[in-house]
């Protein structure tokens, strides 16, 4: 694994490997491709793939396409992008729909068994006689019907002969269950809907609960990793696998779910923030997605890291988004180039520099990491610098530009300011300084010291740039479902979780690539949208800030 650390599922496997109960290691990742893959997945694709490569084993992809009404080609397509980036291979890709033979033929065993039945009851019936947490539930009057009717109704069900909801075959194990997932759980239900992969070949749809173990099993999977709240349908898992008998046995283990500070993780949520313009889209880099993320500028390096740091356990906590961005910053301290951009500009006009001259100075592409080599920026007359490093009537401990006080331009010179330049209305449009050609950057000059140095971007050669700054999307702690005042999660979508500037860069930037990656002196690191399109200005949105407060 990334992170060696021991975890309660990695024991298991080490006792079942060093007991002989297992003599090999087999999990899968097995999503339903109704969505795109959130950071909550990345935990469950990081536990079944490292922990298969750290004992020799295998992981298989597989998508649990059994609602059709839900699925679709694109997302199975999403997801495989999103495994491979992370850094995953899988040993074999497969759909349960692959096994609805296979199902189906179980199914048929479990009745003749005396395990399944075809009931008549509709949804709301079934809910109604399934009891509660404090009383039993009470049997269909359909539950007794013979064999034969059985088959014949199971069979005819595939065949079409009936519409959606008037019949679905059910488990026959205990109404009396303390375990709710025991009473007599429906296992198929009827669906007259084209499936992404089987067309219109089947109209009836195994339930999740059903299909997974045998998934599970016909794959030869070792240990079934899942999250926590499986944990109740573990006995029905076990069952199916049991009565159905199924040649190999496989484990079901839970996990907590991660959960992250301001973050919504629910694929019905992040549907909803999509479908109804909270966001551009799935892969909008404010969304948790994988897609999102990597749209913003987060690195499969930093993810995994972050996954391994978090361990493994039964809880379900949240975990500051800060320790995310955290391992963001650790790995692209070393990797991003270092350059300047101005986001909200100010002209400056140097009018002692020589009118027409270009002169290109040397700047390291990244201090922390000499081996990146040195860029060249160019320096003239005119320059624009932050909005911000000017004040005209500065508070005290003031020390960026303001009239009569002089500042270094990173990696260039001192500059003092003489005159302000306003519009009609009385707003700043433009500043005219003088420089000290005796202060360029690296000569050794030691008359005197200023206290500020900001950042800037020469004028003439400057390439247009629009720069998304991005806050979290959901704002606090969220309700579930609505609160007693009737809220839900989108009453706490944050309205300025997106703020775009335009500014310019250095020139040397202007043939930057699509998920390219800066740190911009003082303002951040920055990602390169994928989506820059030839016209228009080249788009960067910031991945995170340069510091943060939070500590390991």
């Amino acid at each position: 694994m990334d992170n060696q650390s021991s975890n309660f599922i990695r024991d298991i496997i080490i006792k079942d490997l060093e007991s002989g109960k297992r003599n090999e290691v087999v999990t899968r990742f097995p999503p339903e491709p109704n969505g795109y893959l959130h950071i909550g997945h990345a935990k469950s694709i990081f536990l079944n793939f490292s922990l298969a490569d750290e004992f020799k084993g295998k992981t298989n992809l597989r998508f649990d396409d059994t609602n059709p009404l839900k699925e679709d080609v694109e997302f199975v397509n999403s997801i495989k992008e999103d495994v491979k980036w992370l850094g995953y291979e899988w040993e074999g890709l497969f759909f349960a729909s692959d096994y609805f033979e296979e199902m189906y033929n179980r199914a048929v065993l479990l009745i003749k068994n005396g395990l399944a039945y075809v009931d008549d009851l509709s949804a709301d019936e079934i809910r109604s006689l399934r009891g509660t947490l404090t009383e039993p539930g009470q049997e269909s009057p359909y539950r007794n019907r013979s064999v034969d009717e059985n088959l014949d109704l199971f069979e005819r069900m595939r065949a079409g002969e009936f519409g959606n909801g008037e019949k679905v075959l059910r488990a026959k194990i205990d109404m009396k269950s303390p375990n709710i997932n025991l009473r007599d759980p429906v296992i198929y239900r009827i669906s007259h809907t084209t499936h992404h992969n089987t067309g219109d070949k089947w109209c009836i749809y195994p339930m999740y609960a059903f299909a997974h173990p045998i998934e599970d099993a016909i794959e030869g999977v070792t240990h079934s990793i899942c999250t926590i709240e499986f944990e109740d349908q573990r006995p029905l898992y076990n069952w199916v696998v049991e009565k159905c008998e199924m040649e190999s046995q496989p484990q079901q283990i839970e996990f907590g779910r991660l959960n992250i500070t301001n973050t919504v993780m629910s694929k019905r949520k992040l549907k909803q923030l999509v479908e109804e313009g909270y966001v551009d889209g799935w892969d909008d880099p404010r969304m948790p997605t994988i897609s999102g993320l990597r749209r913003k500028g987060f690195t499969p390096e930093a993810i995994r890291n972050f996954i391994g740091e978090t361990g493994v356990s039964k809880g379900s906590g949240a975990v500051d988004e800060q320790m995310l961005e955290h391992f963001v910053r650790e790995d692209l301290k070393l990797k991003a180039p270092r350059t300047m951009g101005v986001l909200k500009p100010l002209k400056v006009v140097i009018t002692n520099y020589p009118e027409g001259q270009v002169e290109w100075l040397d700047a390291e592409i990244n201090p922390e990491n000499p081996d990146m080599g040195i860029r060249q920026i160019p320096f003239s007359r005119e320059i624009y610098i932050e909005q911000d490093d000017f004040m005209e009537n500065p508070p005290s401990k003031y020390f960026r530009l303001f009239p009569g006080n002089e500042v270094r331009l990173k990696h260039a010179y001192f500059i003092k300011c003489e005159d302000v330049i306003k519009d009609e209305e009385g707003n700043v449009v433009e500043l005219h300084c003088t420089y000290d050609p005796e202060t360029k950057s690296g000569s050794g000059f030691t008359g005197r010291k200023v206290k500020g140095t900001i950042h800037w971007v020469e004028a003439t050669n400057a390439v247009a740039a629009e720069f998304r700054l991005y806050e979290p999307l959901i704002l606090d702690e969220t309700p579930e479902d609505g609160d007693d005042e009737g809220k839900t999660f989108l009453d706490h979508v944050n309205p300025n979780s997106l703020e775009v500037q335009n500014g310019f860069i250095e020139p040397n930037m202007k043939d930057v690539k699509g998920q390219d990656k800066f740190q911009f002196f003082r303002h951040g690191y920055f990602n390169a949208d994928p989506k820059n399109t030839a016209s228009g200005p080249i788009v960067f949105n910031r991945i995170v800030s340069l510091k943060s407060s939070f500590k390991l």
